[in-house]
This record gives C-alpha cells, structure tokens and sequence, in this order.
C-alpha cells in the first residue's frame, strides 16, 4: 500500500468507478433477479436483497493479497463503498423494496462506522510501516497474509460448527441455490466489465473480489436490528451461508490462479532452457562446418 498510488486511484477514478458500478449495480440487481426467478419467499428475499446490497467487506482486502491483486485499489473501494453505503444501502433498498415502508430506519449506521473503522485502521498502519520502514513490508505482508487465511479459515469451522444445524434447517434448496450463485454472479460480472473496460489483469481480479465480497456484519447487523425475531426468525443466519460459499468461490480462483502462475513459470523456463540447448547445437553445427 502506497500513498502515492491511493491517490492515482482517486485522482485518475476509472477503475474505482467500474468497482462502484459493479459493487451498487450488479450486486443489487443479480440479488433482484435471483428472488424473482427463483421465488423466493418473501422474508427471505429481503434477506438476499439486503445482501446484494452492502458494502463491500474486509473479507475481500485478505483475498486480493492473496490473489496478487491491486491492493491499493482494494482499500479504495473498500473504503469509498463503505462510505457510500450510507446513502446507497437506503437508496438501492427503496428501489428493489418499494413496497417496504421506512426503509431508511433499517440501515445500521453504526455498524457501517465501525465497518469503516476496521478497514481504515490497518490500512493506516501499513501505509505507515511501508513509508518509515519499508525494508519490513515484505516479511510483514507474507505474515500478515499467512494470520488472515488462518483466522478466515477459524471463522468458517466456528460458524459451521455453531449454527450448523439451525442452518441447515432454514436453507431451502431455492436459497441455497441463491447463495452459491449470487456471489459467484458478482465475480464474474465484476471481471467481465473490467475487462471491457481493459482494467490491468490484477485490477480485474480485485474488482471481481471485491464485488464478490459483500460485508456480512453489516448485512447480519440489519437483519438483527431492524426486525423483530418473530419476523425474521432464524434467517439471520443466511449472511453466514453466503460467507461460506464466499470463502469457497474465491478460495477456488485463487488456488486456481497460483496453479495457473506456476504452470507458465515452468512452461517458459522450460522453453527458455530449449531455446538455449537449440543455440548451443547451432553453434557446434557452424564451429563443426568451420573446421
């Protein structure tokens, strides 16, 4: 994380413009769509939908490390759809929710400030250590990355293992078929306009994560304040379903990706090794025409 590159990001806003597009337009309207088509009930589209429409999470600034992504992008749109959230969560809400009154009273604002919060401050603290003590950056980024898969990986086995069982009993096969596929949706749609747009591949990737990546605890903080228990019922859980599925999605593209870096790493090393072994044989055949 550069100063100097944060602020290329918003001084010259081309790719943090395709990330807000695909994070407040294609989020929304592929949640829209899946509980259309797939009729969902209706306490359980407005689950999905409050999904489809938050802010980014944390959750995607780990993943684009991991995916060699653009990291400072990353916390741009992390942080600039967080802010926005304040107006686009109410506003995105009321249009795919017309029927809903005082849809405004359901956005946690607080929940989105501490949201803020936790994206900043990290930030903050490796933008300082990348400028005072930038020989350290390497080993703390290869650390940093190393504690964030573990504690993503400690988080799923905790949820599975504590709402497990009253999860399986609320996902319909409708709403699951919604959670593998609306995130997956958001990644591809994400890329796809990215590469229209002729993003570099890393910034590609980082839109795709990004978009993918919704933040549960605003989504789950909704669901908890703003209904009573006996009108949502257990489907506060279905924020930790999508995460599942989140963290699997882009697991796969990443393990993917890395294969993908290996396998041409080889394939040129081999190619530049025969390129090699071709100019020596070469060379021997005109010094063997010489003599």
């Amino acid at each position: 994380m550069e100063i100097s590159k944060i602020k290329s990001h918003i001084v010259k806003p081309k790719g943090l413009a395709i990330a807000l597009v695909s994070q407040y337009g294609i989020m929304p309207l592929a949640a829209f769509c899946f509980a259309k088509v797939l009729q969902l009930g209706p306490i359980e589209s407005l689950a999905v939908l409050i999904y489809g429409c938050c802010p980014g999470g944390n959750m995607s600034n780990v993943f684009a490390l991991a995916a060699q992504g653009d990291m400072n992008l990353s916390i741009v749109m992390t942080t600039c759809s967080t802010l926005l959230a304040l107006g686009m969560m109410p506003l995105t809400l009321y249009l795919y929710c017309h029927g809903i009154p005082n849809i405004e009273s359901m956005v946690p604002f607080t929940g989105i400030i501490v949201a803020l919060i936790m994206t900043l401050l990290p930030c903050a603290i490796g933008i300082a250590i990348n400028h005072w003590v930038p020989q350290h950056s390497p080993k703390i980024i290869k650390a940093g990355m190393s504690l964030s898969l573990i504690g993503v990986l400690v988080f799923s086995v905790l949820s599975a293992m504590t709402f497990g069982k009253t999860t399986l009993m609320i996902v319909t096969p409708l709403l699951l078929t919604t959670t593998i596929l609306l995130p997956l949706s958001g990644f591809l749609f994400g890329y796809i306009l990215s590469a229209i747009f002729r993003l570099r591949p890393e910034c590609c990737r980082t839109v795709a994560i990004e978009t993918c990546c919704q933040n549960i605890q605003v989504c789950s903080t909704i669901l908890k304040v703003a209904f009573a228990p006996e009108v949502i019922g257990p489907l506060f859980l279905v924020p930790y379903v999508f995460v599942t599925f989140q963290i699997m999605e882009v697991s796969l593209f990443i393990i993917s990706f890395r294969c993908y870096q290996r396998f041409q790493a080889k394939a040129k090393k081999n190619l530049e090794y025969q390129t090699v072994d071709s100019k020596a044989e070469e060379m021997k055949k005109n010094t063997e025409l010489q003599i």
